[in-house]
């Protein structure tokens, strides 16, 4: 990367959406320079460059991204976005990151990019987000340098309100699930396990069911995990199923819904079980820092990693975490 990355823009795609906006307001927050891209002007945040590209307009991209050290890509589907993005991202010599819950995507991010990225001496970063990056971050910072043999990530809502975005992806991404099974990537078995999970307090005793997302892919790659499985509270699928659900709604100054989370990712089972924990308010809002954080780490010019790269196989784990604001954390 070259020495004057760190003067340049983080360029948001997908700038006038949910997510978008967060990230647009964090990286402003930080005094980041911003450049905020779409695909619909009116829809752009007002008091930063806005440019305008379609996904299927190269050129559009190409010029969008002019300027920038980095591209953070808000926009879903990723199975439509991410590649689009990724090829202006290596045209323009900047870094990608983006917020894919998306195994597909993120799988096909580490298959196809990964060698033409370390050519062009750039990273990438497919699944930063909440659902991706902040277990991937966990599990990290739980393990280190170990291996372990049963991984376990259960995530607690008391509500999800979805997006427009996650209705589209939902609509979208029809891919079958697949899990961390002996070493190997399989389809998960159907119809999904369930099992009941106790979380603190605040969230209780729940039942849950088998839903893996993109961490599936990112511990996969770079962590030595004989199996992993991933749960979410059942309440919560039946929440997002159901087409009356309305999308979230601002209950503070800074956007953010009501919704509380906690995830929790366990090494081994019963007594001898470790943990790492994490928990905060609204599962879109807490992608902002995640990714802007990881943003801004690659415009120093001491980030010299390239290729595709999971969030905590790009970053030092621990200190990471640390650095997020308003997320309450356990490791141990």
């Amino acid at each position: 990367m070259s020495k004057d990355l760190g003067k340049k823009a983080v360029a948001v795609y997908g700038a006038g959406g949910h997510t978008g906006r967060f990230v647009v307001n964090e990286a402003l927050r930080r005094g980041l320079k911003v450049v905020a891209i779409g695909r619909d002007a009116s829809r752009l945040p007002a008091g930063v460059e806005a440019r305008v590209a379609t996904i299927d307009d190269a050129a559009a991209l190409d010029a969008a991204l002019q300027g920038c050290g980095v591209v953070i890509n808000c926009a879903g589907p990723f199975l439509d976005t991410a590649a689009p993005v990724i090829e202006a991202a290596l045209r323009a010599g900047c870094g990608y990151i983006d917020v894919t819950a998306e195994q597909a995507s993120a799988e096909a991010v580490f298959e196809n990019f990964d060698a033409r990225a370390r050519v062009a001496g750039v990273a990438i970063i497919p699944a930063a987000g909440f659902y991706g990056g902040l277990a991937d971050l966990l599990a990290t910072a739980l393990m280190g340098d170990g291996a372990v043999h049963d991984l376990a990530i259960a995530i607690a809502l008391d509500h999800w309100w979805p997006t427009e975005g996650t209705r589209k992806t939902g609509e979208r991404n029809q891919v079958p699930r697949v899990v961390l099974q002996g070493g190997q990537i399989v389809r998960m078995p159907t119809p999904a396990a369930q099992r009941d999970w106790a979380f603190s307090a605040e969230h209780g005793e729940q039942t849950m069911v088998e839903l893996p997302f993109s961490e599936v892919i990112t511990i996969a790659r770079h962590l030595r995990v004989q199996n992993l499985r991933s749960w979410l509270t059942l309440s919560s699928l039946q929440e997002i199923r159901d087409t009356t659900t309305p999308p979230p709604e601002a209950s503070d100054a800074q956007g953010r819904s009501a919704q509380r989370f906690e995830m929790v990712v366990q090494a081994g089972e019963g007594a001898s079980a470790r943990k790492a924990i994490a928990r905060g308010q609204d599962i879109y809002a807490v992608s902002a820092p995640l990714v802007v954080e990881a943003a801004e780490r690659m415009l120093q010019p001491s980030f010299e990693r390239s290729g595709a790269l999971a969030l905590g196989e790009a970053f030092d784990a621990k200190d990471f975490l640390q650095s997020l604001r308003d997320v309450e954390l356990q490791l141990g």
